[in-house]
């Protein structure tokens, strides 16, 4: 059975570009690019090259671009590197949002053990985070202020240059978590307030493992590794040359391919949304997330009546890849923070399915899955 994936916003699969670059790495001769010879000066140029090219295309200069293993390792450099170097000068409050991804509010609670000040924002029922709560949390003593661009469950994107206009005028330093912003939504840090940026490539098609953290010119940070000078002495370590080749070439055609893409998204997003509907029931199936503010490739629906678990493991006999949008710890989904931080009902959370498109998925393929999901709606329906 052929398998159609819509979980694309856990990881999505690799491009053939992305493949061959790192392939090209493998297969060429070994070097590192601390080494002064040959072969370090030809892994350092594929290094420089695949730097000058991701930051060329989000705005930033070469030098402010870092290399990390993920969106995760990422997010954790930007909140605890920025504030214990805050703290340094009387800085010790922390500021984010109840729908961040797990990697910034656990981080956010390791620092609070630390002995930090950490402010939890709500939001609304659709995921936004109002200002004046930004606005009226900022004190004298704030470190850092945390929101992601767009959320991971529901495809909220928050006002994050509003927020950073907040932050920079009150002399604080900004983060967002972009891992599902980018290659979906435009991203120039040129114009944008922002100090520190995470990215991630296997949600860009790219190869798991690698990601990038953008660090302002002048914003200090304390490395979270020890024991080398790579990556000016903010993140140690051998860089991970075919990690990071497969990174660049992966983003090389998602920001090539953006505008395109996101007409299909759209179109894939607002199909799904409309066939759910018709199959299940107008009023039996709920939009998680602002009706406006969305990144295209994530939906998170509700089947109201039918249970998280029931819907999953039926779309995967299906041969249907989705996701409960939360946790998964030895085998059971664990209720979403971010649902229950907008604060909808307790039958949305229980019945809440995240659908997430990318690469390789057509309309053709998306009236195949309907069709699927129509076959078994009627039984669950009767048995449920």
């Amino acid at each position: 059975m052929e398998r159609i994936y819509y979980d694309h916003a856990a990881s999505s699969p690799m491009h053939p570009d992305a493949a061959a670059a790192m392939m090209d790495v493998y297969a060429g001769i070994v070097g590192n690019p601390s080494s002064i010879h040959g072969n370090g000066r030809a892994a350092r140029q594929l290094l420089n090259r695949a730097r000058d090219l991701i930051a060329g295309g989000i705005g930033c200069a070469p030098a402010e671009l870092v290399f990390t293993s993920g969106g995760t390792e990422s997010d954790n450099e930007a909140l605890i590197g920025a504030a214990r170097a805050a703290r340094k000068r009387g800085k010790s409050h922390i500021i984010t949002a109840a729908t961040e991804h797990h990697a910034v509010l656990h981080a956010c609670e390791s620092l609070e053990r630390e002995g930090f000040r950490l402010t939890v924002l709500p939001v609304n029922e659709q995921g936004i985070v109002a200002l004046p709560d930004v606005a009226e949390a900022i004190a004298d003593d704030t470190a850092l202020i945390s929101v992601m661009y767009v959320n991971n469950e529901t495809g909220t994107i928050q006002p994050i240059a509003a927020i950073g206009e907040l932050a920079r005028s009150s002399g604080v330093v900004c983060h967002v978590d972009a891992v599902q912003a980018l290659g979906k939504l435009p991203i120039d840090l040129r114009t944008l307030p922002v100090d520190l940026m995470s990215f991630s490539a296997h949600k860009i098609n790219g190869p798991q493992g690698v990601g990038a953290l953008f660090v302002r010119k002048g914003v200090a940070i304390e490395p979270l590794l020890h024991g080398g000078s790579q990556e000016r002495k903010r993140r140690p370590g051998t860089e991970n040359i075919a990690g990071i080749a497969g990174f660049a070439a992966a983003f090389e055609r998602c920001v090539n391919e953006m505008a395109e893409r996101k007409l299909l998204l759209d179109k894939l997003r607002y199909t799904w949304i409309e066939r759910m509907k018709a199959i299940a029931g107008a009023d039996r199936v709920v939009v998680n997330g602002h009706d406006e503010a969305y990144a295209p490739h994530i939906v998170n629906l509700s089947f109201l009546g039918i249970s998280t678990e029931t819907m999953l493991m039926n779309l995967d006999i299906a041969g249907i890849a989705a996701s409960g949008g939360s946790a998964c710890t030895a085998g059971a989904l664990e209720p979403s923070h971010v649902l229950r931080a907008m604060g909808v009902s307790q039958e949305r959370q229980a019945s809440a399915v995240r659908f997430s498109f990318g690469l390789r998925n057509t309309t053709e393929e998306l009236e195949a899955a309907a069709k699927k999901i129509e076959t078994f709606m009627g039984r669950i329906r009767t048995t449920a």
